[in-house]
């Protein structure tokens, strides 16, 4: 296919001249210097907390993964030639923006163009778009209306990359094979003028979204720099090669944050793109997520990935409708809220809005909760579906009891009064005083996977073994004797450990309390009987490759 790439009289549309993107392109090491966001416009992007990240395109009619799937699973000549075969006749944009509602949704970032050029708007820049499809309608210009018409902000993906173009230095698969013959100045101008469209005729826009800034160092600044000037209240991410507004963790939840607003995204299932009978989160796994983004001071967007004939899957507008369901009870927790004062743990996260604290716990205990004492009174607590609260500070700890019958297995949410603002208190850690030790840690002792990373209350770091490690312990020492009656394990990597024993030192031996098998995501286990000892170990048995787990806890009786 012909592609019509950008030439000279496009060039002349642009705010940068070649001879400023190439200044740039060589000062990579100085300071780049664009005009800084809004705070008005990150502070009402915070307040909506959720949206649907969407990637689609021709390859969905493959079930293969977007722009990563070119040139491995599908040959590039095969990949590159999907579009003529695009023809998603059940593409309702209305329908996406409803499902998007019905979440709880406030926003939607469209995949416009990924990491294989194939572009969802008519753009004036290549014929590589979905006007040359047997669609011949332009899907952004649908959806951009819709979000109008529906209260709806609509952001844009746009690959930094781009594999499929003759200008671009790399190419698939996976962007690590360097064209013989490339322009970066050339394709920098096609990237500069594609946002530009995006902007102009579909506008205003949310967000620009870039992604993968392969060889962009010391260019993002052009793109943040024209972004501005095109909507000075427009947010861009951090991945244009010189960062940009906001980080973007992904498939994992970002770390709590206070100082740089950021954004996790994050599939619904496994897969970007859609994939027949992907592996979907279980609304637990969905709704938890989206609370310790908001109690880490982060937004969700959460990706689901449309069928070839432009449908949603029923299965995931369900689990997004039970989502939806739930804030439309739980939204003041989330929507308009910063994260803190206590940090997140897997077992506990907080938000806060004015004088008003609300603290959600993720785990299904005995109603009674003790955590580090705020620096400003409590003047009253409620749990938020209705009930009563018990508290008392002092000592320097917080303790709360409810009616274990008033426990929610997903999220249990305590609102907090305070006697003033709830907005300055400082971040509190819940770090554990556990020390860890194991039999094996990734790439010889290295700290970052050390075993002390599964017992820190943290998320979003993990103990890890060396790759082919099939057996492997570890071990948490409590300081002294406790009465431990149930032990909860997160594993980080899908399901590798497939036989275990978790076990309490007695003396010089190690009893078994109880064997097991796989552990995966969520695994809870309550003792036959309660243990006290000062020492527990997961003893590992058998494993798919090197374990690696995100957290254990060991809750007393």
């Amino acid at each position: 296919m012909k592609n019509s790439f950008c030439n000279g009289l496009l060039a002349c549309a642009l705010t940068l001249s070649t001879s400023a993107i190439r200044a740039q392109s060589t000062n990579a090491t100085a300071a780049p210097a664009w005009p800084k966001a809004d705070p008005a416009a990150v502070a009402r992007w915070q307040d909506m907390r959720f949206g649907m990240f969407i990637h689609w395109g021709p390859v969905s009619i493959t079930g293969k993964e977007i722009g990563w799937s070119r040139g491995k699973e599908t040959p590039i000549e095969v990949y590159d030639n999907l579009y003529k075969q695009f023809n998603p006749a059940n593409y309702n944009a209305d329908e996406w923006v409803s499902v998007a509602k019905a979440a709880g949704m406030k926003y939607i970032v469209l995949t416009t163009k990924h990491h294989d050029g194939f572009c969802l708007w008519d753009t004036k820049l290549t014929d590589y778009n979905i006007m040359n499809t047997p669609f011949k309608r332009d899907v952004l210009k649908e959806l951009a209306a819709a979000c109008k018409r529906q209260g709806i902000a609509l952001g844009t993906y746009y690959s930094t990359c781009d594999w499929h173009h003759p200008d671009f230095p790399l190419t698939s698969p996976g962007g690590k094979v360097r064209r013989e013959k490339s322009d970066i100045d050339s394709y920098q101008r096609f990237l500069l003028a594609q946002i530009r469209e995006l902007i102009t005729n579909y506008g205003p826009l949310l967000t620009i979204w870039n992604d993968v800034p392969q060889e962009f160092k010391g260019r993002g600044a052009a793109t943040i720099k024209m972004v501005r000037e095109l909507q000075p209240d427009i947010l861009i991410n951090n991945r244009t090669g010189d960062g940009g507004d906001y980080d973007t963790p992904e498939q994992r939840v970002g770390k709590y944050q206070g100082d740089r607003p950021w954004e996790t995204c994050m599939t619904i299932c496994r897969q970007w793109s859609w994939k027949p009978d992907d592996d979907m989160k279980s609304l637990k796994q969905c709704l938890q997520t989206l609370v310790t983004c908001a109690g880490g001071d982060g937004n969700l967007l959460f990706n689901v990935g449309p069928t070839a004939d432009g449908l949603i899957e029923a299965r995931q507008v369900e689990r997004l409708k039970e989502m939806g369901a739930w804030l439309a009870k739980n939204g003041e927790s989330i929507y308009g809220t910063r994260g803190g004062p206590w940090k997140p743990t897997p077992a506990v996260a907080s938000t806060r809005k004015g004088s008003t604290v609300y603290l959600h716990l993720l785990r299904e205990d005995d109603g009674a909760v003790e955590l580090p004492a705020l620096s400003r009174k409590v003047a009253k607590v409620s749990l938020l579906v209705g009930g009563a609260v018990k508290y008392e500070q002092r000592d320097g700890k917080l303790r709360l009891a409810f009616d274990k019958a008033a426990i929610d297995p997903i999220d249990t949410i305590l609102r907090l009064e305070l006697d003033g603002s709830a907005m300055d208190l400082p971040a509190i850690s819940l770090a554990s005083e556990i020390k860890g030790t194991a039999s094996n840690v990734f790439q010889k002792n290295n700290d970052q996977y050390g075993p002390q990373q599964a017992f820190d209350n943290d998320p979003h770091t993990r103990w890890a073994t060396d790759s082919g490690t099939k057996q492997a312990w570890i071990s948490a020492n409590l300081g002294k004797p406790l009465t431990i009656e149930r032990v909860r394990i997160e594993e980080a990597m899908g399901e590798r450990v497939q036989k275990f024993e978790f076990q309490y030192r007695d003396g010089a031996e190690w009893k078994t309390i109880f064997p097991g098998q796989k552990i995966g995501w969520g695994f809870q286990k309550k003792f036959d009987q309660p243990v006290k000892a000062q020492e527990f170990r997961l003893n590992i048995l058998d494993a798919t490759d090197g374990p690696t787990i995100n957290d254990i806890e060991l809750i007393e009786k």
